[in-house]
């Protein structure tokens, strides 16, 4: 595998943007670094952060790529910084970046990585768990499946708790949504996935993992019922644990087992 930092311009959000990137190289000699030789185009995974992370916080605290070096898969990771992967309020528009351009710009920057949407993945922890269902479920034609490791899903009923315990003090969704609401918008999960599941097309493949004394649980298992309630084939696992990395370095490893797996299964019809 390869490890690229990437400095690109961004037009949507007018600054340069940092993304960091893992890459199958085939390399002949056998070897500890890299799992084997694979054929373009390669499938894409878009791996999210969660609050407070960066382009290079699932690199630093856990073993993502050494996890895929056996997958023959491309990773990218985008900073989208305090967004919540949404066009801001007041800020900028992270969602149209993360959404529409950044597949364009890595299409561009690698040639070999795949354009096929039977191909293309999203994942994240938490803010990026989010992110990562988000991206399925308002574009399903784009995204084969995608994972929420701890993810905040219930991003209205969050800002609604955060709100009253600021008690009108400045807090971190003011900048994300200003006075807009929440539910029932294109930033509602149980909207979008109504939106995508009514209008009869193929719908992703999800997967949520969340421990069970996560702050985030309850909000979890609103969205797992949900899901099942309007036929999407969802994987939910979880297990005893909090809001810490060292589940989510286990959880990314499953991750792209899953992924494996459903391209294995597809390969195979």
């Amino acid at each position: 595998m390869a490890f690229l930092t990437v400095d690109c311009f961004s037009e949507v959000l007018h600054m340069s943007v940092n993304l960091s990137v893992i890459i199958p190289q085939n390399i002949s000699i056998i070897n500890p670094v890299n799992g084997g030789q694979f054929t373009p185009p390669y499938p894409v995974l878009y791996l999210l952060h969660g609050y407070n992370g960066d382009h290079t916080v699932w690199e630093r605290r856990t073993s993502v790529e050494r996890y895929a070096s056996d997958k023959g898969i491309i990773v990218v990771m985008p900073a989208a910084h305090l967004s919540f992967y949404s066009d801001m309020a007041i800020g900028f528009r992270y969602w149209t970046f993360i959404s529409q351009e950044l597949p364009k710009i890595c299409r561009d920057l690698f040639p070999h990585m795949t354009a096929d949407p039977m191909k293309t993945f999203a994942a994240g922890l938490s803010m990026g768990g989010y992110g990562a269902l988000k991206l399925a479920l308002a574009f399903p034609e784009r995204f084969r499946a995608a994972a929420s490791l701890s993810g905040a899903v219930d991003v209205a009923a969050l800002a609604e708790r955060i709100r009253e315990e600021a008690k009108g003090e400045p807090n971190a969704f003011d900048p994300v949504y200003g006075n807009r609401p929440v539910r029932g918008s294109g930033d509602d999960l149980f909207h979008l996935a109504k939106e995508a599941a009514q209008k009869g097309g193929r719908l992703p493949k999800l997967y949520q993992w969340c421990g069970r004394q996560d702050f985030l649980y309850q909000d979890n298992l609103r969205l797992r019922d949900f899901l099942t309630d309007h036929g999407y084939d969802l994987t939910f696992e979880e297990a005893d644990g909090d809001h810490q990395w060292k589940y989510w370095d286990t959880g990314i490893e499953r991750v792209l087992e899953w992924i494996q797996e459903i391209l294995k299964k597809d390969e195979g019809k």
